[in-house]
């Protein structure tokens, strides 16, 4: 018999805290997750009988509509396995697992890459929803190996992991780098090993310290001396400015350090992503239906692209802060995630059936200052999306 995972022990934990502190779902809204899910279902079985073997579904290309994909390298590589996993988990159906399972093959090789600091959403969001939901044991191997992989980009002097190797910056440390720390969190839960948690600690520490403002909104980026760990610089690679609110960070802040209290039980975590969610709840240019504009501070607001994967990452953040943040602060996130969630789940939002390249959300926005990926499906969005639509559901039934 197949011993009960420790992520799916937390999560079920999740699921009963919550029930306990917002009550009943709202039944309109679930009728709307089955059906999204449903919908989401059929899309990425049009995906997988489409897409060529030797490549992973990224976006659509906004000059031709065509479906733009990326080899393994790619730091999205891992979301569609992972879709595919969480759509096989509410299904029940093989195919998806099958879909899973080819697609990985091709990721399987990114445990030994060392120039990223991606293979958290690379390997954890495939192979960690593999290993929780077949048990599988091989899948270990492949996901300490990445664990490993991912701690050789961590300098002690600056306490962080480096973002990227390109660029002419010194150091660089992004806030899409907090959502990678959960595979560590795990390397040092399943091997005894503690190295891999402290790297995610401190990283977490560092961050708070450095990455963000007063009103708690963070810099994307944050240039350090790898020498003195001083700070260079603070900037942005895809935000409006220097000093604005970049939509998807501010959603990534979030996540991650709810991630990090689940894992640690640190308060300080917990603060720092219940100061996060009011940032983003409390904004004075947050969008009616709360599928942010891609940058907070972007110039023409309203007459700007939203970014529906911000929403879908802070969506599935707030349902689990929901749980952790009391009962005044919980109903008051639980509130806003179903708010999100009734967004994404409009024509507004989710794709007709066969459109869209076969992604689910439509209106996502990667990178605007490159013109890069602007009001376009993302692989990511899809992922997040589901998950929350998965994490409602389950913790509605307490």
């Amino acid at each position: 018999m197949k011993k009960l995972t420790y992520a799916v022990c937390s999560f079920l934990l999740v699921c009963m805290q919550t029930y306990a502190q917002v009550g009943t779902a709202d039944k309109e809204l679930l009728s709307k997750a089955d059906a999204a899910l449903q919908l989401a279902a059929r899309q990425y079985k049009g995906m997988a009988a489409t897409l060529p073997d030797n490549v992973l579904p990224r976006t659509t290309n906004s000059k031709d509509g065509n479906l733009m994909t990326s080899d393994s390298e790619w730091w999205t590589s891992g979301f569609y396995p992972g879709t595919n996993w969480y759509l096989f988990e509410y299904t029940k159906d093989p195919a998806f697992k099958t879909e899973a399972l080819k697609r990985m093959e091709l990721v399987k090789k990114e445990q030994y890459n060392t120039r990223t600091h991606d293979l958290g959403f690379m390997m954890y969001c495939s192979f960690g929803n593999a290993l929780r939901l077949t048990g599988d044991t091989g899948y270990k191997t492949i996901l300490l190996t990445s664990a490993k992989s991912l701690s050789t980009r961590f300098n002690p002097t600056v306490g962080c992991i480096k973002s990227w190797d390109h660029g002419t910056w010194k150091f660089p440390v992004i806030i899409d780098n907090m959502m990678n720390l959960e595979l560590l969190n795990w390397a040092s839960r399943t091997s005894g090993d503690p190295s891999y948690a402290k790297i995610a600690r401190i990283h977490s520490n560092t961050t708070i310290k450095h990455h963000f403002r007063p009103d708690y909104s963070s810099y994307h980026v944050v240039d350090y001396d790898p020498a003195t760990g001083k700070v260079n610089e603070r900037k942005t690679h895809q935000g409006a400015a220097d000093s604005s609110a970049w939509a998807r960070g501010q959603a990534w802040g979030l996540y991650g350090y709810t991630m990090m209290y689940r894992d640690t039980k640190d308060k300080a975590y917990l603060t720092q992503a219940k100061k996060i969610a009011d940032f983003i709840l409390n904004h004075p240019r947050q969008a009616p239906d709360m599928v942010p504009y891609w940058d907070y501070d972007a110039p023409g607001i309203p007459d700007v692209p939203r970014d529906a994967s911000a929403a879908a990452v802070t969506a599935s953040a707030l349902l689990e802060l929901s749980a952790y943040a009391g009962k005044t602060d919980g109903k008051r996130y639980w509130a806003a995630a179903e708010k999100i969630l009734h967004a994404l789940c409009s024509d507004r939002y989710l794709a007709k059936e066969g459109s869209n390249n076969h992604f689910i959300l439509m209106h996502s926005v990667g990178s605007y200052p490159h013109r890069s990926e602007v009001d376009v499906p993302l692989t990511y969005a899809d992922y997040y999306f589901v998950e929350a639509l998965l994490r409602y559901k389950n913790m509605a039934k307490g």
